[in-house]
């Protein structure tokens, strides 16, 4: 689906090649950390499928050198890189097999990682939504749903486990400036789940939690450093500070593809800049003088002090988060 006509126009967009897949990434056609891990892969396929060659080393070649294209469209989203690594992985595993032979192993290989992906999501969703007492008021920031996953959600999947176990919540939807990702596509989601939600400005928050009318907030990840930073959509930093001025629990919902070990710390992680138009206007009109300075960075960095715990398939992770998230990486958890 293209998420960029979201919510107006309900739009599916076909790509043929790993070209056409880079250019969705990019442009922002599909969004989300695990979502572009997925749609990667398949991009991976599409190009791995196309290759003329027979000979196993110069296809190698081409598969790395189509592995870097689709890296580069989004440097902060480690699913990305995952996915991509994973698939490359497969090729350097089968060098005796005929081309052909690898072709096949590489789609059954991006078909498992889109199947897991669901799989972790809903296990997220059970998970995490005991974190989230009857009567709630939520907060959510960005958007980390079934659109920005292969299904169900992270955040938004450990809402909808709590919603669909019968608990009485409410969600306030950050807009998330600048690309509206909140007010597009997370309210489009909650409203088609017939969850109760109620749209805010970024700069609302604050003020409803010290009115008493939030009592937690819930977010997805984009990379997850080794010390428990975490890199998510900008403004995220803003909500995690706010929440412990107000003493209210932050928490956070990835899958363990977005945990990133050899990243020590957060100011590790690439951020990546965005285009000026993407502030100066808005459903493309302008909205700032024409020649105005922007900075657009698409993500910025929360300390890990200031989370609380962090859901993941395998389980929910608490401080100390160094420790713990080796943990349940390696399945100990």
């Amino acid at each position: 689906m293209d998420q960029t006509k979201l919510p107006l126009r309900e739009i599916y967009v076909s790509c043929s090649s790993h070209r056409e897949v880079a250019a969705a990434i990019k442009t922002m056609i599909v969004r989300g950390a695990p979502a572009i891990g997925v749609a990667a892969a398949f991009g991976l396929v599409l190009g791995a499928k196309k290759t003329r060659t027979k000979a196993y080393p110069s296809f190698r070649k081409e598969i790395e050198a189509i592995g870097d294209l689709l890296i580069a469209t989004r440097p902060t989203a480690v699913n990305l890189l995952w996915a991509v690594e994973r698939l490359k992985e497969v090729v350097r595993q089968n060098r005796g097999e005929k081309v052909e032979k690898i072709q096949e192993l590489l789609e059954q290989e991006a078909c498992g990682v889109l199947e897991e992906d669901v799989k972790a999501n809903r296990a997220m969703g059970r998970q995490g939504q005991i974190l989230i007492p009857d009567g709630a008021s939520i907060l959510t920031h960005c958007n980390a749903g079934a659109l920005a996953t292969a299904g169900y959600g992270t955040a938004l999947g450990v809402i909808r486990a709590a919603f669909e176990a019968g608990k009485n919540i409410r969600v306030f939807v950050d807009e998330t400036r600048p690309f509206l990702q909140g007010a597009r596509l997370t309210a489009w989601e909650l409203m088609k789940e017939k969850i109760p939600c109620t749209l805010i400005t970024d700069s609302m928050a604050g003020s409803l939690m010290a009115r008493g009318k939030i009592d937690l907030a819930i977010v997805g990840a984009d990379r997850i450093a080794a010390n428990g930073d975490v890199a998510n959509k900008i403004g995220t930093y803003s909500v995690a500070v706010l929440c412990a001025v107000h003493r209210l629990p932050f928490y956070v919902a990835a899958p363990l593809s977005t945990i990133d070990l050899k990243t020590k710390t957060g100011r590790e992680i690439p951020i990546e800049e965005r285009p000026s138009d993407e502030v100066t206007s808005a459903g493309g009109r302008m909205v700032a003088p024409r020649g105005v300075r922007v900075l657009n960075p698409a993500f910025d960095v929360t300390p890990h002090r200031y989370i609380d715990a962090i859901v993941t398939e395998r389980g929910i992770v608490y401080k100390p988060f160094g420790r713990n998230l080796k943990r349940v990486f390696a399945g100990r958890g």
